[in-house]
């Protein structure tokens, strides 16, 4: 399950803001001036509706591939200059923010690792590629957004991505598991002497919770990382990721603070909380 879950698809930006108005990414990116806000809705546009074809189910495996084949090649006409309709807002912010082809195909490679297979215990390598892919390659677009110079955007991109994807790894264990996912690695698994490959049985282990510790604390280092890359750069270009990293570690607190044992009651940011951390931002 992808970070852009963060980020949800409608038919315009306009839609995909009101759809996601309690959400922290909405609030988040309402912070930004208007042109930089806007090319962050087309970018969680973009994210959703590809995510969308990883997770739908119901669609055969070779028409999720095709689908994303198809925005492989939506994405390739966006910067040919010939865009289709729906798109060319995205092209304008293409443009405009110098974002990178790379990281658009990126995103897409990450859905396609989930419109494969149902990924389950994969390893430590593998894990890494899927984080960089469906968050870090999303945090690298947004920072150009943001105005960050490139090598402190690139850094943050790569700690805040992770900690993130991380961080829903951790909340949504037993929803992914009810689609056949398990997203935590295996060599972790098998530190604790946990070797089935059935989702449901990973996730009813005893023995999981310290596995959950161990990716935990791994977040915790990343938003550190991040935490320093944001203290070092102007305040006005990390507004919105320090709130996105605030909304996200209250979750991963909320989760450590409830444990991994069963059974796991899904875990929810009140919206005071979330206003209050956009609040304490903007000072």
């Amino acid at each position: 399950m992808a970070v852009s879950n963060i980020i949800a698809d409608e038919e315009s930006s306009t839609d995909a803001a009101k759809a996601s108005s309690g959400s922290s990414f909405y609030l988040a990116m309402r912070i930004l001036p208007a042109a930089q806000r806007d090319a962050m809705y087309q970018i969680y546009a973009f994210c959703r509706a590809v995510d969308d074809i990883a997770d739908k189910g119901t669609l055969p495996r070779r028409e999720r591939a095709v689908a994303l084949d198809r925005w492989r090649d939506d994405i390739d006409a966006c910067y040919a200059g010939t865009p289709k309709k729906s798109l060319e807002a995205l092209t304008r912010h293409i443009q405009s923010f110098h974002l990178s082809h790379d990281d658009f195909q990126a995103v897409i490679d990450g859905m396609a690792m989930d419109a494969a297979c149902d990924i389950v215990a994969p390893d430590e390598a593998t894990l890494d590629l899927y984080c960089d892919r469906v968050a870090s390659a999303v945090g690298r677009l947004s920072v150009r957004i943001f105005g960050m110079h490139e090598d402190a955007g690139r850094r943050l991109a790569h700690h805040l991505g992770r900690a993130l994807q991380l961080t829903n790894i951790l909340r949504d264990i037993d929803e992914d598991a009810g689609i056949g996912r398990v997203y935590l690695p295996r060599e972790l698994l098998a530190r604790e002497g946990i070797s089935t490959s059935d989702p449901a049985s990973i996730v009813g282990d005893a023995r999981l919770p310290r596995v959950c510790a161990v990716l935990a604390e791994r977040a915790k280092g990343h938003y550190a990382q991040s935490d320093a890359i944001m203290a070092a750069s102007p305040r006005s270009q990390v507004r919105a990721p320090r709130i996105m990293s605030a909304a996200y570690r209250t979750v991963l607190d909320a989760n450590l603070k409830r444990g991994f044992d069963l059974p796991r009651e899904r875990v929810r940011t009140p919206r005071s909380r979330l206003l209050w951390i956009v609040a304490r931002n903007l000072i």
